[in-house]
Formats: C-alpha cells, sequence, structure tokens
C-alpha cells in the first residue's frame, strides 16, 4: 500500500486515476447523483476501493482558493461501515493540505450529515462567484438543495 493509499473501513481510499472514471460514474448514476462536471473534476476524486471495485467516492472541485466537495457516494453494500466519514474526511485533509480556504457544497438530502464536519448551512448568495459558475452550482443541483460550508484550518 503506498502512502497515498489509506484503509478505511474495508477498503483501500487512493487519489482517482483516470481509467476510474466510468466506474466513478457508474455509482454516481446508479445513487442519483449528478454527472455534471465530473469528467472535469477527476484530478480532485478521491475513491474507495475493495476488491478492484470503486466502492465509494468524494471530491473537491478547486477554484482559485475554495473548493466544492461534490460527489459524495457510497455503494449501499457498504453503507453504515464509516465508509462515507473516512472520504470526507479525507477529501477535507487534502484541501486543508492545500492551503484553501473554504469548503463548500450542495445537498438535497444530506444537510443534517455534514453539520459533523463543521459545515454550516448559508445562503447561494454567500458562496464566491466562481464556485457559483461550476456546472453543479449552475446546472446539475436544484435551487432547492441546501448550501452549507466550512471554513479550512488557517495554516501558520
Amino acid at each position: 500500500m503506498s502512502t497515498t493509499e489509506i484503509l478505511a473501513a474495508g477498503a483501500n481510499l487512493r487519489a482517482a486515476r483516470a481509467a476510474d472514471l466510468p466506474a466513478i460514474e457508474s455509482l454516481l448514476t446508479a445513487l442519483e447523483l449528478p454527472l455534471a462536471g465530473v469528467a472535469d473534476a477527476l484530478p480532485g476524486f478521491v475513491v474507495a476501493e475493495s476488491g478492484g471495485k470503486i466502492v465509494g467516492t468524494a471530491a473537491l472541485e478547486v477554484c482559485c482558493d475554495n473548493a466544492l466537495l461534490r460527489s459524495v457516494a457510497v455503494a449501499p453494500e457498504w453503507r453504515s461501515r464509516g465508509l462515507g466519514r473516512a472520504l470526507v474526511l479525507r477529501v477535507i485533509a487534502d484541501g486543508e493540505a492545500r492551503g484553501l480556504r473554504a469548503l463548500y457544497l450542495l445537498t438535497t438530502t444530506a444537510e443534517h450529515y455534514f453539520p459533523s464536519f463543521g459545515f454550516q448551512q448559508i445562503t447561494r448568495d454567500e458562496v464566491p462567484a466562481d464556485l457559483r459558475q461550476t456546472e453543479e452550482f449552475k446546472d446539475a443541483c436544484p435551487a432547492s438543495a441546501v448550501v452549507m460550508c466550512r471554513h479550512c484550518a488557517t495554516r501558520t
């Protein structure tokens, strides 16, 4: 196991590779999550892999000094094992290591899940303009989606 891979809930977490795109898209489609912008955001994806199969994913779509947390998905048979939490913690750590100011997200189903990671509900108008221009904000998520923000730890 390389230093870029970690074991979480019985699956290896690692940075996504170009060859993972079809499996990521298949998982997101199965869970009715948007595919808009996924291919372009692939460098910010982390995947959970078990037995050669992608069983979870999460991503950061970076815009200047902020990022959109997107595409958090865990295969149904892998839920309730802490894999989603491990994926979210991994991308938060990645964002902080990059020196990002804040992470934003849109959700239609998980507004009660993300506060445990420090996310707070905000209005769309509070989101930086560059993030509001992502496909996720403009087209993929409905206007009724809850918007949340988490400020990253400042580097000293």
